[in-house]
């Protein structure tokens, strides 16, 4: 399908995020996650130990610091490695970024992807970057994994919503990724003929 062909009509539908609904989700989602985590790592190691001190709590926050950039820029790639995976997407048709005006990381794709595969790639990431690290930090007893892992599950609100929106679609259905802005465009190939 030829990107052409589909920007010269209106989508069947179009998935617009609410950005403040996401931020609120993104907040539950990160203490949710840190609570099941903590939970899971009490359960497994029968102990919950901290010591705190201050450059022990200086060296935690610049590390935590590190560590989250690192993991965005990972979840980003994820979505490009799922293009790539799933949808079959050629690197040189892919794009990734920071939007500094909406405070949000990307990774785009000016290729249409069928609605399963757009839907793996938009999931990848929070397996990959959020809930991988999360079993990790259980298994090393690493509080900062685990916090890290909370915040990139946390972080990827906006790609469960969009999954959630998706899901309603059937698995034919030509998902176009907007450039500029975290929506989706829909398109019904029935309709395209």
């Amino acid at each position: 399908m030829d990107i052409s062909e589909l920007e010269s009509r209106e989508p069947d539908r179009v998935i617009d995020l609410d950005l403040r609904r996401v931020m609120k989700q993104s907040l539950w989602l990160t203490g949710g996650s840190a609570v099941i985590l903590y939970l899971a790592a009490f359960l497994v190691r029968r102990d919950l130990s901290v010591s705190l001190s201050l450059p022990g709590i200086l060296i935690g926050f610049l590390l935590f610091a590190v560590g989250y950039v690192v993991l965005i820029v990972l979840h980003e790639a994820c979505h490009l490695l799922g293009f790539r995976i799933f949808g079959g997407v050629p690197f040189r048709k892919m794009d990734y970024g920071v939007n500094l005006e909406m405070g949000i990381a990307y990774a785009t794709t000016e290729i249409p992807l069928r609605n399963r595969p757009m839907r793996r790639a938009l999931l990848l990431p929070l397996w990959l970057t959020g809930v991988l690290p999360g079993i990790i930090g259980i298994w090393l007893d690493s509080h900062l994994l685990i916090l890290l892992s909370a915040f990139l599950i946390g972080g990827a609100a906006g790609d469960l919503e969009m999954n959630r929106q998706l899901k309603k679609l059937p698995d034919n259905w030509l998902i176009r990724d907007d450039p500029e802005k975290p929506k989706l465009y829909a398109y019904n190939p029935d309709a395209l003929n």
